[in-house]
């Protein structure tokens, strides 16, 4: 029989969907939900860690890694491919720093999945099930979901030894809709909410602004925009004014202080429930490594300069720092509010608020990881919930043409762990339309991250109602590696 592990209570369930706790920016939900549940027959990993880059509204393959220079017009688009360190790639003309870097990273050119609309192909790509489940709700999150790739991580893999830190997160915010509505499969889902991973929210939603702020900061219809009010915060790890770390391990200055900022917390129920909730946040705050690994103020005005002073920079940094301290899955999303979604102005909205960023961000990251000899034990994943129509066009009759959603096939980028530099996987038609060669599906990306971090075909997760599943639903890519 499968082995079956621990399901969290639905106890106190109100109260951890609620609830933001004020303490270091994090949320009760996020400190109760930290498990350390190793498998007694897990693999040694192939890395260290693995950092998941999530670009949230849908990458146009044809205006970043699977260009068609001898199509139409109007399949081929305003740009033109560059020549890679590596003879043979080309890539977008817009994208001259991972140009330069091809001997460090490998494309996948045919991973497809069925759904043309954001909230399920969200689901399908952050949990790598291309079936949706039975009742899936477009939205909004639902224990009926299943359980983000991070979220699954967090709940198999052991915390390093003597470590403060979860072994996976989710930076710098939830993926959230324009509309206000939170896009489902990025938390536990069927494990129940103390199955969501850890987010770290350092970054603000806004409706109507897309992009890396400040200096990328957009809107789809108008372009470049200013607003002083959205600020990059890493989250504060401090006592309250006037409270020491000895006074502060005091159950009841504990109890008082957690009163104050949200009220009655009867609901926390037993005493099991509040003690692992007081030695997560204790240890967080007592920790100097946790600090540095949150902070980017002692990073080099250079370093900063390198990966750039904006929201994409400043998240990939901090991502880089986590893999320092251990942190073995982080899912970092670059743009929220679905920022690629480039239905109109396509063109100009890529050239200058969208590629340059992530070009300089994401090389930046590489270079940074590979001189501090961590690339060779990091997995870098990059892709989005779908890919872009072959044809461009006009939707509802806007001034400037740009493409629609495609899940049939989309590029993902591979560097570090293992990967081998300079080959690409698979192959798109010729207009970029459908695989035409070595089809990928989501299921083999995210068996891709769990091989590398060593969760065993064997492994299982929980859900709800003890019924045990399988954490692989397909074989890793091949020829990665």
């Amino acid at each position: 029989m499968t082995p079956r592990h621990p399901v969290a209570p639905k106890t106190r369930r109100e109260m951890i969907q609620a609830g933001s706790i004020g303490v270091m920016g994090l949320s009760l939900q996020h400190l109760l939900g930290i498990r350390a549940m190793a498998s007694p027959d897990t693999a040694p990993p192939r890395a260290r860690s693995v950092v998941f880059i999530f670009l949230s509204g849908g990458l146009s393959q044809h205006e970043s890694f699977d260009m068609k220079p001898d199509a139409p017009e109007e399949i081929r688009g305003n740009f033109r491919p560059i020549a890679t360190r590596t003879p043979g790639i080309q890539i977008c003309e817009h994208l001259p720093r991972l140009a330069k870097l091809s001997e460090k990273w490998a494309l996948v050119r045919s991973l497809s999945h069925g759904s043309n609309e954001h909230s399920a192909a969200h689901h399908i790509m952050l949990t790598g099930q291309s079936q949706l489940p039975l009742g899936f709700d477009p939205n909004k999150p639902s224990t009926t979901d299943w359980p983000g790739m991070t979220a699954l991580a967090g709940s198999a893999l052991p915390r390093r030894p003597g470590h403060n830190l979860p072994p996976a997160l989710v930076l710098p915010d939830k993926i959230v809709h324009r509309t206000g509505r939170t896009i489902p499969g990025q938390f536990g889902g069927m494990m129940g909410t103390k199955g969501d991973p850890w987010f770290l929210e350092m970054s603000p939603y806004h409706p109507d602004h897309y992009g890396a702020y400040p200096d990328y900061l957009f809107h789809h219809e108008r372009g470049l925009e200013s607003d002083p009010s959205l600020r990059f915060r890493p989250p504060h790890l401090s006592l309250p004014e006037g409270v020491s770390l000895d006074r502060m391990r005091d159950r009841v200055t504990l109890r008082q202080h957690f009163e104050k900022q949200v009220g009655d917390l009867s609901e926390l129920g037993g005493d099991d429930a509040f003690n692992s909730y007081r030695d997560a946040a204790l240890s967080l705050i007592s920790d100097p490594r946790v600090h540095e690994a949150f902070s980017l103020d002692k990073v080099p005005p250079k370093q900063l300069d390198r990966y750039g002073r904006h929201s994409f920079g400043w998240s990939l940094l901090m991502a880089r720092q986590l893999v320092e301290q251990g942190v073995r899955l982080i899912q970092v999303n670059l743009g929220n509010n679905e920022s690629w979604d480039t239905h109109q102005a396509l063109f100009p909205n890529m050239k200058n608020y969208l590629l340059p960023p992530m070009d300089q961000a994401v090389s930046a990251f590489i270079e940074d990881l590979d001189a501090h000899g961590l690339l060779k034990d990091t997995l870098v994943v990059m892709a989005s919930e779908f890919g872009r129509t072959p044809k461009i066009s006009r939707l509802n009759g806007t001034a400037l043409p740009g493409r629609d959603h495609w899940g049939a096939v989309q590029s993902a980028l591979f560097a570090g762990g293992g990967v081998r530099g300079g080959r690409v996987i698979g192959s798109s038609d010729k207009i970029g339309a459908y695989p035409e060669t070595d089809t990928q599906h989501p299921e083999n990306l995210a068996a891709t991250i769990y091989e590398a971090l060593g969760i065993p075909k064997t492994q299982t997760w929980t859900d709800l109602t003890n019924r045990p599943h399988y954490f692989y639903q397909a074989d890793p890519i091949r020829g990665l590696v």
